[in-house]
């Protein structure tokens, strides 16, 4: 009978190992460096804002809104970018992606799973504005 308690006791300890290490860990999350914020004197209310972002190896962005002009260029690594409505386009380093003011950015994501991705974003927004505004679903 000890036996048996003991082998049930082994494999539910096993099954828990089996479930602990099998769970999907959790997305990895873009990391967003502010390096200037400008007021823009000729139009009134409006500053630019640059950051870089960050992506670890599959990481990927919410669907968002920015309620601004963004203007990207690729730095390092491959991204995924897409507006509502647009054509999903894989960028590499030198290439750039526009995002206008009522557009939902749909697909934000590194391309890679195994290497980091880095971007500059410029966006032309309302001054205080927040950065990025999840999309309701």
């Amino acid at each position: 009978m000890q036996y048996l308690k003991d082998s049930v006791s082994t494999v539910i300890v096993a099954m828990g190992f089996l479930v602990n290490t099998t769970q999907a860990a959790p997305p990895a999350k873009a990391s967003v460096t502010p390096l200037m914020t400008q007021p823009l004197a000729d139009y009134p209310g409006k500053e630019a804002l640059m950051v870089t972002v960050e992506y670890p190896p599959g990481a990927s962005d919410p669907v968002h809104r920015h309620h601004a002009h963004g203007f990207i260029y690729v730095l390092e690594g491959s991204i995924v970018m897409q507006v509502k409505g647009g054509t999903e386009v894989t960028l590499t380093p030198g290439q750039t992606f526009y995002e206008g003011p009522n557009d939902v950015h749909s697909v934000g994501r590194n391309a890679s799973q195994t290497q980091p991705a880095k971007f500059l974003v410029l966006l032309l927004k309302n001054t205080g504005a927040p950065i990025l505004v999840p999309e309701r679903k």
